[in-house]
């Protein structure tokens, strides 16, 4: 190792007070590498954080990695590091799951974050090895403590030898801040040693850490001042003498009385065996696991058994007959607990037949146990003398400490862990000690509950954590601790006086680290030693050592780098690794086990399939058969050499599923390593693993949603200083200059006239800055006025107008006047910068008009009124001035914006007493003088969007009001003519089809250009971009939920056509990655499809006209609710303000939802039109990241890879076909889709994941085009997922699997009157008893579900045929396993592909099976298919009650209590078979409660009670709706 130039002197940082020896180690470290070898107590950590301390200090990009060997030592150094060292100090250990943190954008904001990283060694090699770290380039500081762990295959030595040596070495003209060198290494240890070979362990050290092992040389006396050794001695105690412990003798005998042939596991392999091919793989692979297992009987059971045995042996002799009967008295007493599920939460891999085979192993034990006696002469009598010897000690250390006035606190160090519990016990009840002594017990702690181990039931004898343990010993609420090895390092232990080991040490490190832990400045260290045992010369030995050791601190010795592999079969393979160049990942030998478990691992997998790399040796450890001889004769260990072979699941490709390597290899972990590597290495090269050599996740990247906002943003910011609004204005031509193409501004400037026309009125010319288009005949808007035929509008292509001369003048006048009579309220009358201006035609004939407005002017200028008033004259004067003519149209109760009336007459009739008392209450008199004429009005209808269909039920005629009678003294009369009146009426629809029409066509001719997208008809683009919350009469909802049918339907095709290698797990994560709805909204905003989304509302008698003076300005960040916000353009649809001052208006948000909605309802229009061609055409459009290619090619691509057919078909191929109706022309395909992933037979067959994966997609894309088209229900988005769900789910489709069969018939010979005769009969065949698989877990479930299907059907049948309730409960009474509605699945996807991506030969299978009948017989007679915990759900949030379901288990039964409002309000209990039976009893709880409370009485009320959701959604978002989700659960969500 060359030194790096030494720091001048005082450089090394000073914050931190040092001693001089801590100081001396700093400087030395800085130099060179170097393993610091002191003490417990002296301070090492303390060097180590003034070295990160000087590193962060000098090294402005590199970080310092602080490694510690277990996760409780890096909690607290990470603490003590945190408090006394400047920067941010970072954390990692096991308890965060780092193995999750796939995303490197984490592991980069660790190494930008962090000057210092605090983590377990594991942690830091499983970056390296995936490329989320460089050491070279990220790292400049490496601190190993506890370095004396750096050994064998520790990952302390892994990590240098499969990262640090590669590395260049350090060199002064290297910029070591920028060059990908070695960093700097310090270790930390009390005790370099293991073995007793000093020097060899010395070399071993410094060459596995490429450090010198270093220690104090001139400030020993100070070190010495400070680290107090403690006094040692030893106690001798005499062997026992075959103590006898009654407990443990009957435990002993029930343990002699076990066969190996009945344990459960064995058991299970014998019923295995059988049913597996003779000379299948899967076969042999149970043979030999059956031979092993009773050969070396470690088995749960048996080895547990064994286990608990020795373990009281061992207590027995060590600690005495009492704690012996203790022990296996409290273990049985925990056994017989588990055994009744009493801690089934704890132990939930205990199988129930382990937990019943060994309940039938212990019954004589059981029988014969006595409790143990806490008498005290019980207790002392059956003590060991090892514990009579201990007691003594501990009276005579407690007495000498408070001799010299110090407290006692001592640490008993055990080998065991069940004698730690043993002797705590022992002294927590000896009454010698229980008086003196506050005891506490410390092992390894351990939250893992899935542990597979018998005597992890011991693990409940603790009753205090590890850290309120040690609190407790801090502070003094316990003076002593029993241990076992896990207080000798890596915990920070209270500095103790007495340190006692009841065994001695097994090696010097030990002796080291417990020796240590007696650190106060009186202190001993006492050994236990048997009399006559070699113990006490292992000792002298060991302190000879410590001599010899501290003698090599003073040896100046340069490190030799000598790196020898783990195995000579390593050396011969050059040790294999593949490296990564992108991300500088590595996979080693080392590594490649562990990372093709994790592979697999993480493939979806069904409850019945075992997805794990399968290892087979060559030659194989046992004989054939050998399980089966009657005489078992012993078997030798092979001396190798050996092979081996690995078989990944069959979810992938064949020739990526078995692995074989040469049998060359010495030992059997190298076999095993060479063909794992060798697997993975493949696995890679065929794209199955990303540049980090890991599975590809695929998951929905979380920064897209930031991604999406920052667009949005962008966007507002730059229309924002354009002054124009996000969403397009179709009226104002300044918009999208820039980004869409529009108009200049010079030709801004300019008038375009076209003419509207509607039937019964005088054709009207519109203005507008922008040309129009006309209308074809089958897009003009229909007006739906009351008590008039519906009327079609016309609109002409707009021209150019030339000559302006006081045409524009006019029509703004006209304009002005025509919407200040109904909407002036809302308007400004110098405002007269409309965006349309109207005026009629042809010239009318309406002096009479004129004259009367004329008149009106003239009395407003004598008394000084606004010319805003010149339209509505008071009707006293009125009358009188004309004569009270009866061609009125709009009367005013009170002048100018007063309540509108409907004019009928003048009438001089004497009001009715009904009549004259509503005149009192609306002038407010007491008595009331008629002034006559009185004017006879009525209210007009309250509609005024007439695009909107009028409602039609022929049981309900329309309501007509009835006449009211207004004073003509507090009255006005509107001065516009029927036509114009009219015409302010109905303008603003004619407007508001206008603009959505040109916002329309701006789509086709900018985004749509040149696409064939461009022929979709108007009516069906323009409800795709119609977002709900503009309250229209048409929105994309049910296009969209077509859409995304659609949309999942021809990405699964494309993947399947891509990849042909993904298993079903990386095709479904791929697929909700690509039609996620952050990403389809990114790809929305790059094409700016937010500008045609038509979001403004019509807000009716709120309308006003739109002004190009009055522009809305984007709302502040500040405002933003949502995720991503955009600024709704200002139109007609807002209010307006009273003068023409900017302002902005409240933030009308775009979220992700809304633009993926549009793009899938875009897909759902495109398909609509032209069905899978233009959907995948407008998939395209949008790109999002997939190379679209039509469905025919990539149908052909698909079956250019599949296996042509041979002669060894399985014979039940035929009968599926004629239950399926379908013939194929492929037979593989039909032979995949019936593939289980057991199945041993024909190995050129994949199992049928991926056809399922495909047959998913055609199954709900047959479901949801046949309820799209249902005819005449028009289903919202709701209701399709509701039946959709009940076509679909898991359990229907497993019903439709169990029901369909094909009866065939047989001839069997039988004796007739003497002869045999063939005797013709019929048998059934059923679809599920078609798969192809070798489980015979598989061949349970298909009878045990068979069985409760013959049960159950008929109440099926009889719902889906006959009534009116859809069986949800009754088909989870199925408790059907995945497969057989994976095989329907699997089947429809089969279909699809032999027919080249016919869609109807799936659909003819479909009904084939029967499920459209079942389809059509839901929809035709409107059959309850809302699932029952949803209509209870939707009944709670109606009526704002709070509604829980709570399970217990007892004696066999899963109960369910329904709580509404913390009330127990029903009861349901069922048999306990897991969790199909936790579901089960949730459904009929919830029938009842439905029952209970009738809320099926008054019919779903699923309208209302969805309007009801969204009302109250709509407070918090704005302007979103939920997305409809495809769900196969039987537990759907509620649907809204």
């Amino acid at each position: 190792m060359e030194d790096t130039a030494r720091p001048p002197p005082g450089s090394a940082p000073q914050s931190l007070q040092t001693r001089g020896y801590q100081q001396e180690m700093l400087d030395e470290s800085l130099r060179r590498n170097i393993v610091i070898a002191l003490d417990t107590g002296s301070g090492k950590t303390h060097i180590a954080m003034l070295r990160m301390k000087f590193e962060q200090e000098r090294e402005p990009v590199k970080i310092s990695w602080f490694l510690a060997p277990t996760v409780t030592l890096c909690e607290q150094q990470y603490n003590v590091i945190r408090a006394s060292v400047g920067g941010s100090v970072g954390l990692i250990s096991g308890s965060q799951h780092p193995d999750q943190w796939k995303d490197p954008s984490l592991w980069r904001s660790v190494r930008e974050t962090h000057r210092i990283m605090v983590s377990t060694p594991q942690v830091l090699l499983d970056a390296m090895r995936h490329g989320y770290i460089s050491m070279g380039r990220d790292i400049g500081l490496i601190v190993f403590d506890e370095a004396h762990h750096a050994v064998d295959n520790h990952p302390y030595r892994r990590i240098m030898e499969e990262f640090y040596f590669g590395l260049p070495v350090r060199e002064p003209e290297i910029d070591v801040h920028a060059a990908e060198v070695r960093p700097m290494i310090l270790g930390l240890t009390a005790s370099p040693i293991f073995g007793g070979n000093v020097l060899e362990a010395f070399r071993t050290l410094e060459s596995n850490l490429d450090a010198v092992i270093r220690s104090s040389r001139t400030n020993r006396e100070e070190l010495g001042s400070h680290v107090y050794r403690p006094e040692f001695t030893h106690i001798m105690f005499a062997p026992p003498e075959y103590p006898f412990s009654s407990n443990a003798a009957a435990l002993e005998w029930s343990l002699a009385q076990m066969n190996i042939d009945e344990d459960p596991r064995v058991v299970e392999l014998r019923t295995q065996l059988p049913k597996l091919p003779i000379g299948s793989p899967e076969r042999a692979r149970i043979d030999q696991k059956l031979s092993i297992t009773i050969k070396n009987k470690k088995t749960f059971a048996h080895k547990g058994m064994r286990d608990f045995s020795r373990a009281a042996a061992d207590i027995c002799r060590d600690v005495g007959a009492w704690a012996a009967d203790w022990y296996v008295y409290h273990v049985v007493k925990r056994l017989e607990d588990i055994a009744s599920n009493q801690h089934a939460n704890m132990y939930l891999t205990w199988r129930e037949e382990e937990k019943a085979y060994l309940s039938a192993s212990l019954p004589a034990t059981q029988n014969a146990l006595a409790p143990p006696s806490y008498f005290p002469d019980d207790i002392v009598d059956d003590c060991s003398d090892k514990v009579r010897a201990l007691v003594e000690c501990l009276l005579l250390e407690k007495e000498k400490a408070e001799a010299h006035n110090e407290a006692y606190s001592g640490i008993i160090f055990v080998q065991r862990r069940d004698e730690v519990y043993a002797l705590t016990t022992v002294l927590s009840h000896h009454p010698q000690t229980k008086d003196l002594f506050k005891i506490g017990c410390l092992v390894g702690s351990s939250e893992n509950y899935q542990r597979h181990s018998f005597l992890d039931i011991t693990r409940s004898f603790q009753t205090q954590t590890q850290t309120q343990v040690l609190a407790d010993f801090s502070l003094g609420e316990k003076n002593l601790l029993v241990s076992t090895s896990v207080a000798e390092e890596g915990i920070d232990v209270q500095a103790c006086g007495n340190v006692i080991r009841w065994d001695p040490p097994p090696n010097m490190v030990s002796w080291a680290q417990s020796r240590g832990r007696a650190r106060r400045k009186r202190s001993t260290f006492v050994l236990m030693f048997e009399e006559g045992s070699e113990h006490r010369e292992e000792v002298l030995k060991w302190e000879a050592l410590e001599r010899q050791m501290v003698t090599q601190y003073d040896v100046d010795r340069d490190v030799q780098i000598t790196t020898v592999a783990d195995d000579d079969d390593d050396v011969e393979e050059g040790g294999d690794v593949l490296h990564v160049p992108s991300t500088g990942a590595a996979l080693t030998l080392h590594s490649a086990i562990g990372h093709l478990d994790h592979f697999c691992a993480v493939i979806p997998t069904a409850s019945n399939t075992s997805y794990r790399p399968l290892y087979d040796i060559d030659p194989p450890d046992m004989p054939e058969g050998w399980h089966s001889f009657e005489v078992r004769h012993d078997v030798k260990p092979h001396p190798g050499p050996y092979g081996a072979t690995v078989t990944l699941p069959r979810v992938l490709a064949q020739n990526l599923r078995v692995f074989t390597v040469p049998t060359i290899y010495k030992k059997k972990i190298s076999a095993l390593r060479h063909v794992a590597f060798k697997a993975y290495r493949a696995l890679y090269q065929a794209d199955l693993l990303n540049d980090h050599l890991l599975p590809l996740t695929s998951v929905i990247e979380p920064h897209l949603e930031d991604e999406v906002k920052t667009m949005l943003q962008d966007v507002e910011k730059r229309a924002g200083l354009a002054n124009v609004a996000v969403q397009m204005n179709p009226w104002d031509p300044r918009y999208d200059v820039e980004e869409v193409g529009g108009i200049s501004m010079n030709e801004g400037q300019q008038w375009w006239a076209a003419v509207i026309t509607v039937e019964g009125l005088p054709a009207l010319r519109i203005f507008t800055r922008r040309p129009l288009k006309a209308w074809a005949e089958e897009d003009c808007p229909i007006l739906h006025r009351p008590g008039i035929v519906p009327t079609r509008v016309q609109l002409s292509t707009s021209t150019l107008v030339t000559d302006t001369s006081g045409l524009i003048d006019a029509a703004r006048d006209y304009t002005r006047r025509t919407f200040w009579a109904v909407h002036g309220s809302r308007m400004n009358w110098e405002d007269l910068d409309f965006h349309y201006l109207f005026l009629p035609c042809e010239p009318r004939n309406d002096e009479v008009w004129d004259q009367r407005r004329e008149w009106l002017s003239h009395l407003n200028a004598l008394a000084n009124r606004s010319k805003a008033d010149a339209f509505f004259a008071n009707a006293e004067k009125f009358g009188a001035q004309f004569g009270y003519p009866s061609d009125l149209t709009v009367v005013r109760a009170g002048f100018q914006f007063g309540k509108s009336y409907r004019f009928i007459r003048w009438t001089n009739e004497e009001p009715t007493e009904e009549q004259l008392t509503d005149l009192k209450e609306r002038y407010q008199r007491d008595e009331y003088d008629p002034k006559y004429p009185l004017l006879a009005v009525q209210e007009p209808h309250p509609r005024t969007n007439f695009l909107r269909p009028l409602p039609w039920n022929p049981a309900q005629p329309p309501k007509v009001t009835g006449e009211t009678l207004l004073d003509i003294r507090h009255s006005a009369v509107t001065l516009l003519s029927a036509h114009d009146i009219e015409y302010a009426n109905i303008l603003p629809s004619i407007i508001r089809s206008i603009a959505t029409s040109a916002t329309l066509n701006s789509l086709r001719e900018t985004l749509f250009a040149g696409s064939p997208l461009q022929s979709i008809p108007t009516t069906i683009l323009m409800t795709a971009i119609t977002a709900p919350v503009a309250m229209d009469h048409i929105n994309y909802q049910r296009l969209e939920t077509l859409g995304d049918t659609v949309l999942k339907f021809v990405v699964g095709i494309q993947l399947l056509s891509k990849y042909r290698y993904w298993h079903e797990g990386y095709l479904t994560k791929q697929k909700d990655h690509i039609v996620s709805n952050v990403r389809l909204a990114k790809h929305a905003v790059a094409k700016k499809l937010y500008r045609w989304i038509i979001r403004d509302r019509m807000m009716g008698k709120k309308w006003h006209p739109s002004y190009f003076s009055t522009v809305m300005q984007p709302s502040s960040p500040t405002q933003e609710a949502e995720p991503s916000a955009v600024v709704v353009a200002k139109s007609e649809t807002e209010e307006s303000p009273k003068d023409t001052k900017k302002k902005k208006s409240p933030s009308e948000q775009f979220s992700t939802k809304v633009l993926a909605d549009v793009v899938e309802a875009l897909i759902g229009a495109a398909y609509l039109h032209g069905s899978f061609d233009l959907g995948v055409e407008c998939a395209r459009l949008f790109d999002l990241g997939v190379e679209w290619h039509t469905l025919p090619c990539c149908v052909e691509t698909i079956l250019d890879r599949v296996e042509p057919d041979d002669e060894g078909m399985p014979t039940q191929l035929a009968n599926v076909e004629k239950m399926l109706g379908y013939t194929f022309k492929r037979k593989f395909l039909l032979i995949e889709a019936l593939t289980h992933a057991s199945y041993q037979g024909n190995a050129r067959s994949v199992s049928y994941e991926r056809m399922e994966f495909l047959g998913d997609s055609v199954l709900d894309m047959i479901v949801t085009h046949f309820l799209y088209h249902a005819p005449g229900k028009a289903y919202s988005p709701g209701h399709i997922h509701l039946r959709r769900s009940a076509m679909v789910n898991a359990h229907m489709l497993a019903y439709i699997c169990l029901r369909t069969h094909l009866t065939v018939p047989v001839a069997m010979p039988r004796p007739v009157e003497g002869d045999i005769h063939l005797e013709v009969d019929s048998q059934s065949i059923h679809l599920y008893q078609c798969l192809l698989h070798s489980s015979h877990t598989v061949l349970d479930d298909q009878r045990m579900t068979f069985q409760r299907y013959e049960k159950h059907k008929d109440s099926i049948e009889g719902a889906l045929f006959g009534g009116n309730i859809y069986p949800w409960a009754s088909l989870l009474r199925l408790q059907a396993p995945k497969f057989l509605s994976d095989m329907i699945e699997s089947l429809l996807g089969a279909v699809y592909l032999d027919s080249n991506g016919n869609l109807d030969a799936a659909r003819e299978v479909v009904q084939k099976l029967g499920m459209m009948d079942i389809l059509e017989r839901l929809v035709r007679d409107g059959v309850d298919v809302l699932h029952p915990v949803s209509r209870v759900s939707l009944w709670a949030q109606k009526g704002d009650k709070e509604v829980s379901y709570r399970f217990e288990k007892d004696k066999g039964q899963v109960r369910c209590v329904v709580e509404v409002d913390g009330q127990a309000t029903v009861e349901e209990s069922a048999p306990d078979f897991g969790k199909a039976s936790a579901q089960e009893v949730r459904f009929v709880a919830a029938e009842s409660l439905i029952r209970m409370m009738h809320l099926r009485d008054v019919g779903v009320n699923y309208e209302l009670l969805k309007k009801k959701q969204r009302k109250k959604r709509s407070k918090t978002t704005k302007g979103t709706e939920p997305k409809i989700g495809d769900s196969k659960s039987m537990d759907s969500p509620i649907v809204s």
